[in-house]
């Protein structure tokens, strides 16, 4: 039932846009300066809207990269050239609210909170009446928030699931869906990285060069630590992907991500990161202390990445070489098995390579998209030839440390069949050279070590390069 001469009045948060602009913010404030964590909790003690107040004066956003509800713009846009008056009214601070009206340029007038008045709940329902008279407007919404708000309004439009709507059913007969379905838990999982814990199989490695692959307790330990360290790591990519919201949402494969594209609620991933923290805290508590220390200093680490070293160049690829080899250190500091200088030397250098070629490649896809530099990051396609060179070199380097311990007193020590280890040498030379040339021909996964998972032939070579161990021993 459409009467354009009744206004339409539409939610902002969740509604028009499939994000929430405070949790946004806030994660740009805290980004920008994590003291601003503390500060936040001062700002809330006067109240919802004093916070909102604070963090819009001190953060920008770019509007135009929100994801919003498409299907529902294009209602809108068709109510608006039928002659109907539209108004934005959120709990968001006005400061936002007006750049995104602005930005639409189709709605008539803006309600939102102030540095006083939070626009929620039934003080929204009693800032429309008061303008609009009860029954005096129609409403778009998408949560239990706005039933206050629907039993004031002429009609009900949800945007959400059945059970919101059953929610506005009940104080308003009169009701229009859009229906949003989504897998919670696909979502979930997807923006945990699930299949990004095949790098902490790297934990297993210490277990396989110092022999204890047949050791029940080491192996139980090493096990206990893949998971802790799992859920670290996984705790670390919903911060980080929270924390770079606006880089994503400006990259071709990123945008899609739950937490981008808004799929994923910004408020869930905060809880979300903080329970697996715990989980994976309580985990690491079983094992040795030195893999606890550990484990803080690659969530430390990481959190450094996240906030302030993925921007400068090479300084990024040096931090994920170093973060790829903690997990080496890790089993190492789980099952109490000393390190060779000669495993973190060639670990370094592997993953450094690995590193260059994660950003070559993400830097090719920008050249052939026709853009010139990298949102969030310290590069320009300029630097492709040098990343290449940079790369390659430290891939063979990696060999060559290989090689020279092949070649030192310590195979024999350590192996009844040293000789077999050169299978190694051939093995890892063929794939990072081919690695590099997949790279260069733009046939490369936007991480080489996912790509590796995926790829039978690269299965195959660490299948032979384990058993080639093996049978050394």
């Amino acid at each position: 039932m459409t009467d354009v001469s009744v206004p339409l009045c539409v939610d902002l948060d969740g509604t028009l846009t499939s994000t929430d602009l405070l949790a946004e913010t806030f994660l740009v404030l805290v980004k920008k300066n994590p003291i601003y964590l503390f500060l936040c909790l001062v700002w809330l003690l006067n109240g919802k809207a004093r916070l909102k107040a604070e963090i819009a004066k001190r953060v920008s956003i770019d509007v135009s990269v929100l994801p919003y509800n498409m299907d529902f713009v294009g209602f809108l846009r068709e109510q608006r050239e039928n002659g109907r008056d539209l108004y934005l009214c959120s709990a968001s601070n006005q400061q936002l609210v007006d750049q995104i009206a602005k930005h639409f340029g189709f709605f008539r007038g803006v309600l939102a909170s102030d540095e006083v008045r939070n626009l929620k709940g039934s003080q929204k329902a009693s800032a429309l009446t008061e303008r609009f008279g009860a029954q005096g407007f129609d409403y778009c919404g998408n949560g239990l928030a706005d039933v206050p708000v629907w039993k004031q309004a002429r009609q009900a439009i949800v945007v959400g699931n059945r059970r919101i709507a059953a929610a506005a059913k009940k104080v308003n007969q009169t009701i229009v869906v859009f229906e949003q379905r989504r897998s919670l838990l696909r979502l979930v999982v997807k923006e945990m990285r699930v299949y990004q814990w095949v790098k902490n199989l790297l934990i297993f490695v210490p277990l396989l060069t110092s022999h204890r692959f047949t050791d029940a307790p080491t192996i139980l330990a090493e096990v206990t630590a893949f998971f802790s360290f799992s859920f670290c790591a996984s705790a670390c990519y919903l911060l980080n992907d929270m924390l770079d919201l606006d880089s994503d949402r400006r990259h071709l494969r990123k945008r899609s991500r739950p937490f981008a594209s808004g799929q994923l609620s910004l408020a869930l991933g905060m809880v979300l990161t903080v329970t697996l923290l715990i989980a994976a805290a309580t985990l690491a508590s079983r094992i040795e202390q030195l893999f606890q220390v550990v484990m803080v200093a690659y969530f430390v680490a990481t959190l450094l990445y996240s906030f302030k070293l993925k921007r400068f160049a090479l300084v990024d690829v040096f931090a994920l070489a170093a973060l790829y080899t903690s997990r080496i250190i890790a089993g190492g500091a789980a099952g109490d098995i000393r390190l060779s200088d000669w495993l973190i030397m060639f670990s370094v250098m592997m993953f450094l390579s690995l590193a260059m070629v994660k950003r070559y490649t993400e830097l090719d896809g920008l050249l052939r998209a026709g853009q010139v530099s990298a949102s969030g990051r310290g590069y320009v396609t300029q630097d492709l030839g040098i990343l290449r060179s940079f790369g390659t070199a430290s891939g063979y380097v990696a060999v060559l440390v290989l090689v020279l311990y092949l070649n030192s007193s310590q195979v024999h020590v350590l192996y009844r069949h040293p000789h077999a280890l050169w299978m190694l040498f051939g093995l890892l030379l063929y794939w990072i050279s081919q690695t590099w040339m997949l790279a260069f021909r733009s046939q490369m996964h936007d991480d080489p070590i996912v790509y590796a998972v995926k790829d039978p032939f690269s299965l195959l070579v660490i299948f032979l390069c384990v058993a080639t161990v093996v049978v050394a021993v």
